[in-house]
């Protein structure tokens, strides 16, 4: 059975939220496994395993977050050459733009050679003082809405073997 793993980093909830709802109706796709994995959690290992990825980022100072970072640096090398041509998407959480973070990410699958399945997309939550940035976030359902039609559709991809 095909595996998608969502890897995601959060540290005031918003991509915590995105990822959850990504993972609610890819994990009910019959067909495929769901595996959803905190970045400070998941490593090389989880990503052998899978057959293809959701990758929810949250952007910090204009840059993938650290702890998001940090597994794609712990895990670069181990998987280099390993996971070609396996599927990805991935999902932004930014308080104003969110750009520089899609790029670094889609640069990072690309050295890893992953296909993109669907469309990034960025999803701001206008935070621009200091305490709206530390702020607990709340995700509005119309982009939690989007959050679960990307798991739906990479589970269901994987499940009929379109990737």
């Amino acid at each position: 059975m095909p595996q998608l793993l969502i890897v995601y980093f959060s540290r005031t909830g918003g991509a915590a939220q995105m990822a959850k709802a990504a993972h609610e109706p890819a994990q009910s796709e019959d067909g495929c496994e769901t595996i959803l994995k905190f970045a400070t959690e998941a490593g090389p290992d989880d990503l052998l395993a899978a057959d293809g990825y959701i990758f929810c980022v949250p952007e910090n100072l204009a840059a993938i977050a650290g702890g998001m970072k940090e597994f794609f640096d712990r895990s670069y090398y181990d998987v280099l050459g390993k996971i070609e041509g396996r599927p990805y998407a991935q999902m932004i959480c930014a308080g104003s733009d969110g750009e520089n973070a899609m790029r670094q990410t889609a640069r990072i699958a690309q050295g890893w050679r992953l296909k993109i399945a669907q469309e990034p997309f960025i999803i701001c939550t206008h935070a621009q003082t200091r305490e709206d940035i530390l702020a607990e976030k709340t995700i509005g359902e119309q982009d939690l809405k989007k959050c679960r039609e990307l798991g739906e559709a990479m589970a269901a991809g994987l499940a009929m073997g379109v990737f």
